[in-house]
């Protein structure tokens, strides 16, 4: 689940505690709706509205799963960095994250002269030589024989999640206690 504005947007208490009682992911049960508000005391119905209109509002700008891929078998993972030409690196990247071996894709700066990679993509595969094959193809495929690029294979996982949010009242000369009505600003962690 992701944020979309950059200024914290303002949230009723019931929204927060929604927001914190589905960030860690949905319970697996055939209603994890009414389960989720079972926990929180209301109904499954009030629970649906509710992420449809945070959804709606852009509080919630994606609602998506989180993929243990090491428990499906997918233990060769690597980030692969790009050395991108700035003026094509937004349709390379595009292209590149059409890959389905692509589960990330994005574009960072440059830190020259020490690291000149602007683009970087996460590919999984079963094996290494899986891995090292689908870089082969899009390599081919997006014509980057010329292009720089390291491909830094994953040692050890420490965690894996999405982004997790802590909630806090907004000082507006109220009360430090949160109540049904006290507006909240939401910050984005990640870890």
């Amino acid at each position: 689940m992701v944020l979309a504005a950059a200024v914290p947007p303002r949230l009723e208490a019931m929204d927060a505690q929604l927001l914190e009682a589905v960030q860690g992911g949905l319970p697996i049960c055939s209603r994890p709706y009414a389960a989720v508000a079972q926990v929180l005391g209301i109904t499954e119905e009030e629970v649906i509205r509710r992420i449809a209109n945070l959804q709606q509002s852009g509080i919630i700008k994606r609602w998506g799963v989180v993929v243990r891929h090491h428990e499906l078998g997918f233990t060769a993972n690597a980030m692969v960095v790009w050395d991108i030409p700035d003026t094509q690196v937004q349709t390379l990247g595009a292209q590149m994250g059409a890959f389905p071996c692509v589960t990330l894709c994005y574009r960072r700066p440059r830190r020259l002269p020490e690291w000149p990679y602007n683009l970087f993509c996460m590919i999984h595969g079963k094996e290494r030589h899986h891995v090292l094959q689908s870089i082969a193809t899009i390599i081919a495929t997006l014509g980057l024989d010329a292009v720089d690029y390291k491909v830094l294979f994953s040692g050890r996982r420490f965690k894996q999640r999405g982004a997790h949010y802590q909630l806090t009242p907004v000082a507006e000369n109220r009360a430090p206690a949160a109540t049904a009505s006290t507006p909240l600003h939401a910050v984005v962690t990640h870890g």
